[in-house]
């Protein structure tokens, strides 16, 4: 069951665990290789379409290792520099791979996050904030120990908007009702945040197919990018289940990070969302990765 705890009195600092092996653990090396990603993102067609210079409502990204997904993931995280130089806080919606307790959503409420490239300070404030929500929200520094779903995007975020802040959240409340009501208490606490002057985006960490076949695992990306677009929780829920129930060789799953997608998606509709645009999709297959045994990415971008 949930454990749930009361909130560190004193500063928690959550080290970099995969650090190493879905990135690599010495400063330069990844300096450089994320660096090579955003250059490579910048040109693709749907990144230079999507142009901007205005800070999104929210984006969905993948979170595979960098060598594989970080051209995907990069078109999504380039779209926040233009809040690099001013305060940023980004809520982080992860995907729970293996906190077998959590029947709800764990928040890490205050201290730091380490990569190679340095701490990453949470806003303790906005995560107190979603903590009195209620439930299905409550600190859950546990959830976090050996989820890799937030930690790999934070080089990006680093690199793109040094300053920012950050609220990790691990979901597991389901892809039914109480996510999407738990989302929607989410979008409206932050977009009455927005309103104020706050700069908050929030990101939805997820890759899509698990293991199929490169073209079938390309396909799953077309089934599940309208219901993406059209921020349709019900909708994506839906179309992943009938997705995985169709047979299709060594496919594990449709979407990963189905629990927060949906949660994401109701939470975007109340902070004011009605477009989703493609930035960038791929699967691993395109970047060396076996063709027999691919998973999906898809970097999405979320506007009023």
């Amino acid at each position: 069951m949930t454990r749930w705890v009361d909130a560190p009195s004193s500063a928690p600092v959550r080290p970099a665990v995969v650090a190493g092996s879905f990135y690599p653990a010495a400063p330069d090396r990844l300096r450089t290789l994320v660096r090579d990603q955003l250059v490579l993102a910048a040109r693709l067609p749907g990144v230079r379409r999507a142009a901007t210079r205005t800070l999104p409502l929210g984006l969905l990204v993948p979170h595979a290792g960098i060598a594989f997904s970080g051209v995907t993931a990069a078109a999504g995280w380039t779209h926040l520099g233009v809040a690099a130089n001013r305060g940023l806080t980004v809520v982080l919606l992860g995907t729970n791979h293996g906190a077998t307790w959590l029947d709800g959503v764990g928040v890490w409420s205050s201290g730091t996050w380490e990569t190679p490239l340095g701490p990453v300070e949470v806003d303790h404030d906005v995560a107190a904030a979603i903590v009195a929500l209620g439930r299905p929200f409550g600190v859950d520094l546990d959830a976090h120990e050996l989820e890799h779903s937030i930690e790999v995007q934070l080089p990006m975020l680093q690199t793109i908007a040094p300053a920012a802040r950050i609220v990790p959240l691990a979901v597991s409340c389901g892809r039914g009702p109480t996510a999407v009501d738990a989302g929607e208490r989410l979008g409206v606490l932050l977009r009455e945040r927005r309103g104020a002057g706050e700069r908050i985006v929030l990101a939805i960490s997820t890759d899509l197919a698990h293991y199929p076949p490169h073209a079938a695992c390309a396909r799953v990306t077309e089934t599940l990018v309208p219901p993406i677009l059209a921020l349709d929780p019900v909708g994506l829920a839906d179309t992943e289940a009938s997705t995985a129930a169709v047979h299709v060789r060594a496919m594990a799953c449709g979407m990963c990070g189905i629990e927060p997608a949906v949660l994401g998606l109701a939470a975007l509709r109340a902070m004011g969302a009605t477009t989703g645009t493609r930035l960038a999709s791929a699967t691993s297959a395109e970047a060396g990765g076996p063709p027999d045994r691919a998973v999906g990415y898809l970097s999405v971008r979320f506007d009023a």
